[in-house]
């Protein structure tokens, strides 16, 4: 069974500092949204100004860190990214003590925080490629898939009540510890990392412009990868630009509470833990490419429905029912698509191609949240959440018609003896 096979020690601990900072993420489930309109009284416009342009200027910040990680230590560099984080994250809660938190600063803290987001996510891939034996690559990417919907389970319903109880801000102290035990959990890894370099070449003591913009050169060259790219970075968009105009139109306008709100958001979870769950199985019996399209098909047929919310009990059930469909094709499709771009991607160049996928991805979302957010301001939230469904659903003409991997690895497992 492919589900208990052990990754060794070393991954146990990498999974580990995943795991807590995932939970302390979200635990802060749109802590910064809700700081804006709790504290802030920001509207439908400010919220979605506040994720865009984090998310932006946060990824024009990161552009010279794939190269730059690419040449050294993966771990250190995972440490300090989490460091950084972790003081950024705390300066929140000393200015609402101070009774000087502004929205300024708010934006301020999104962009340190989402570049060292992108500098880290660079560096842990190689890291968990370095880690883990090819063949247990989607194993260890489905264990971190389960981990992300638990930890989505529990911690907006627990951040929502923590905000009822002592208020926003304090999520944002536990997302911060968060870091810091993440840290812990990286550094307790152990063995020795050589340093990369190329192969025949010392490390570059300076970045070149060829080197910023190799990672979306290998992506757009590489014929499986492109659609990909394409198909996955409007989807997340997509689907993170409507988040702040769901969260005014159901705390706002619906008059639904935190605790609802995170709820809608947690039950929904459990689709994320059978699909992620499912994932390695489905690979086995259908192979890898046809399950990767298929669940990325139906991952784009759900998010139209949230633009019919309604107030009460049936529009939570409304909420959790769409969710439930969404999540679970996703928990299907990201650790299957996580495992083929790791394969695809020389050990070399990962932490640029990482790295530019998730500039990229920040860059879009910050894009289409700060557009989305003016359509909002004009038509109101729920018919910018329509078009956002509508949109999605012309997704699965992205995705790769045909499967890039060498024949060998395209049959299903319980074809090959």
């Amino acid at each position: 069974m492919v589900a208990g096979r052990s990754l060794g020690r070393r991954f146990g601990w990498l999974w580990a500092a995943y795991a807590v900072s995932t939970l302390g993420t979200w635990l802060a489930f749109d802590a910064f949204t809700l700081i804006a309109i709790l504290v802030l009284h920001a509207g439908a416009t400010e919220a979605s100004v506040l994720a865009a342009a984090g998310l932006a200027i946060g990824s024009v910040v990161a552009l010279p860190l794939g190269p730059w990680v690419e040449f050294r230590r993966k771990r250190p560099v995972m440490i300090a990214m989490d460091l950084v984080r972790f003081a950024a994250l705390m300066s929140v809660p000393a200015a609402f003590a101070l009774g000087r938190l502004s929205f300024a600063q708010l934006l301020v803290v999104s962009v340190v925080v989402g570049a060292a987001d992108i500098a880290f996510t660079a560096a842990s891939g190689a890291c968990l490629k370095a880690l883990v034996r090819p063949e247990d690559l989607l194993v260890a990417n489905g264990r971190f898939e389960s981990t992300t919907w638990t930890a989505t389970m529990l911690g907006p319903p627990l951040g929502g009540a923590a905000i009822v109880l002592i208020g926003p801000v304090m999520t944002v102290v536990a997302n911060a510890v968060s870091y810091l035990l993440s840290a812990a959990g990286i550094r307790a890894i152990g063995g020795q990392e050589p340093r990369p370099a190329p192969a025949g070449t010392r490390p570059r003591p300076r970045l070149r412009v060829r080197d910023l913009a190799e990672g979306w050169r290998f992506i757009l060259t590489d014929s499986a990868l492109r659609p990909l790219f394409a198909n996955t970075v409007l989807v997340n968009g997509l689907i993170m630009a409507a988040s702040p105009l769901l969260a005014v139109l159901m705390v706002r306008d619906l008059a639904f509470t935190p605790w609802q709100y995170g709820l809608a958001f947690a039950v929904p979870c459990v689709g994320g833990l059978i699909g992620a769950r499912l994932a390695p199985r489905l690979v086995a019996r259908f192979g890898r490419h046809r399950v990767m399209v298929t669940a990325g098909a139906l991952r784009a047929c759900w998010l139209l429905g949230l633009a019919f919310v309604g107030p009460g009990t049936a529009g939570l059930v409304l909420v959790m029912a769409v969710e439930l469909g969404l999540i679970t094709c996703m928990g299907v499709f990201n650790p299957v698509f996580a495992t083929y771009r790791l394969d695809r991607t020389p050990a070399d160049r990962v932490a640029r191609v990482l790295s530019a996928w998730s500039v990229t991805s920040k860059a879009t979302i910050a894009a289409l949240t700060a557009l989305w957010g003016l359509l909002a301001g004009i038509t109101g939230p729920r018919t910018a959440i329509a078009l956002a469904g509508l949109l999605m659903m012309a997704s699965p003409f992205l995705l790769p018609r045909r499967d890039g991997t060498p024949r060998h690895e395209r049959e299903p497992a319980h074809d090959r003896t």
